[in-house]
């Protein structure tokens, strides 16, 4: 009988990783293409033609984009029991590429006289919830495909997952350029109709090349989506359910719960309210809390427990990470669109300037410039004793997010002669935020391939996504400091931000900080259970 090893031992190789690595590669990056483009027109898509306010666009983009990264706690805890990762991957992707095309559909122009055109409204919030139910199936089972295509102790692993990263930072690039300016400068429809168009070339290049995975990313009982459950095959009716889940999602879009007298026994300002996206993922929190606490004391033997305690660690301060990583498509954006001097570069031939859609372009761009160098870096650090430990490298990510800000800060506090920011601070900003990520993002990936239990490991990848959703309701919160009336005077506007990008570099320097303080001690858990075991 072939065993698992013997299976992948003999995969075919390409660039000294398995060809299943660069399938994976190439279908999140056309998904994150589609994924990437809808978000960098979003926040202006609201304002601008629907007419939202600063603080509900900023709300909009961090509970969808919330619950995005909620939902594949659900969609990777279905393809470990039942779907596999396979047909978990390709039901998400055909919901996606649904949710983008209906994107597509603007209705009419809002107004101060007419309002807002509610039946386009209402196609917005199904097509976004289609994406968010669609990311829920499709991303942590692509992530965990990359992990099923390494044994536990190769170590390219951490390189693989570098690589695989990049890949999602080519599609963000190319969406950021071309969907942002597509979008901009001919019209909202045709920025998320390409967004859609990408997602279909993604998901066709999956299906295409799914023979490399090596039956890696099959379901693991397939009788199981053949029982009958109510009369109703077992897989027809979980692909039912996650219609009536995009039902739910586009109210629970819409729904904002006012906290009233408990607000004002809190001391909340008049008004404060919690969207309902913030109450699902609070509850999911909870209940993923009490199964993480019996799965660790009564099913993990002493070394499973210090690895999944550690996990648990890296992932919730993950949250932080990303709550001030993605300000880059809330407030940062609008800091770019209002407040920024973006200036034109003159090629010879022709002369263009970027807008502030495109502009998210440079995280992506900087990544997959650092991709490589960070790709070798690990294993050089290693060969050497001195690759850091996994918490420690979300330290030096979190210092990096902060010092970003701090960065933006002195740049609103210093215009250039124009009354403006200078673009240039922001470049460099976005440089720092960079390091920090590839620093984080990729090695938590792999931390959640390594770390886990085999038995559960879609499933916490899942919850690294859940803190990711977090992360993001964080952003629209963060984000939502920094609103301000239509019209406010540019000297006004640059204080606010300074006084805003100030407030979240201290937030970034206190967590790396606490990181730093709990690297020795989690590591120590780790060695005393592996010296027990031994």
């Amino acid at each position: 009988m072939t065993s698992t090893h013997d299976v992948l031992a003999g995969q075919k190789q390409w660039l000294g990783h398995p060809v299943g690595l660069f399938v994976c590669f190439f279908t999140e990056m056309w998904e994150r293409f589609a994924f990437y483009g809808l978000k960098a027109l979003l926040f202006l898509y609201l304002t601008q033609h629907h007419l939202f306010n600063d603080k509900d666009g900023y709300l909009l983009l961090g509970t969808y984009a919330g619950l995005a990264y909620a939902l594949p706690v659900v969609g990777g805890l279905l393809a470990d029991k039942y779907l596999g990762m396979r047909k978990a991957v390709t039901f998400g992707g055909a919901l996606m590429a649904v949710g983008m095309l209906g994107m597509a559909y603007k209705g009419t122009q809002a107004s101060a006289d007419s309002g807002a055109d509610l039946v386009a409204l209402q196609v917005m919030y199904a097509s976004l919830a289609l994406v968010a139910v669609g990311v829920g199936f499709l991303k942590p089972n692509i992530s965990t495909i990359v992990g099923r295509l390494y044994i536990d102790s190769d170590p390219r692993r951490d390189s693989a997952f570098t690589l695989f990263y990049m890949g999602i930072n080519l599609g963000a690039i190319f969406s950021s350029l071309f969907v942002g300016w597509i979008g901009i400068a001919y019209g909202w429809e045709y920025g998320f109709g390409s967004a859609g168009i990408g997602l279909l070339l993604g998901l066709l290049v999956f299906l295409k090349g799914a023979k490399h995975f090596h039956g890696q990313a099959e379901p693991a009982n397939p009788a199981l989506l053949t029982e009958k459950v109510g009369g109703i095959r077992r897989e027809t009716l979980i692909y039912l359910l996650a219609l009536v889940g995009v039902a739910a999602v586009q109210q629970i879009l819409q729904i904002s719960i006012d906290f009233g007298a408990l607000g004002a026994l809190l001391g909340l300002a008049p008004g404060a309210e919690i969207t309902a996206t913030e109450v699902v993922a609070v509850a999911l929190t909870l209940v993923l809390m009490v199964w993480w606490f019996k799965f660790i004391f009564i099913q993990c033997n002493a070394l499973e427990r210090a690895n999944m305690i550690m996990l648990m660690v890296l992932t919730a301060i993950s949250a932080v990470f990303w709550g001030l990583y993605e300000q880059t498509y809330g407030s940062w954006l609008a800091y770019s669109d209002r407040v920024m001097e973006s200036p034109t570069f003159d090629l010879g031939l022709f002369s263009f300037a970027f807008n502030s859609s495109q502009l998210t372009f440079v995280a992506s761009f900087f990544i997959v410039l650092l991709a490589f160098p960070f790709a070798w870096l690990w294993p050089w650090l290693d060969r050497k004793g001195w690759n850091p430990s996994a918490p420690n490298k979300f330290g030096v990510a979190l210092l990096c997010a902060g010092l970003a800000h701090f960065i933006l800060q002195y740049a609103a506090l210093n215009p250039l002669e124009s009354g403006l920011a200078g673009f240039w601070w922001f470049i460099l900003a976005y440089f720092v935020l960079v390091i920090g990520e590839m620093a984080l993002s990729p090695i938590g990936l792999s931390a959640v391939t390594a770390l886990s239990v085999a038995r559960v490991v879609s499933l916490m990848m899942g919850v690294w996504f859940l803190a990711s959703a977090f992360g993001e309701m964080i952003a629209g919160r963060f984000g939502a400091l920094a609103s301000m009336p239509a019209g406010t005077a540019v000297p006004d506007a640059l204080n606010i931000y300074a006084d805003v990008f100030a407030t979240l570099g201290w937030v970034g320097l206190g967590s790396a900080l606490l990181m730093f303080v709990l690297s020795p001690v989690l590591t120590g858990l780790i060695r005393r259970a592996q010296q027990t075991q031994g």
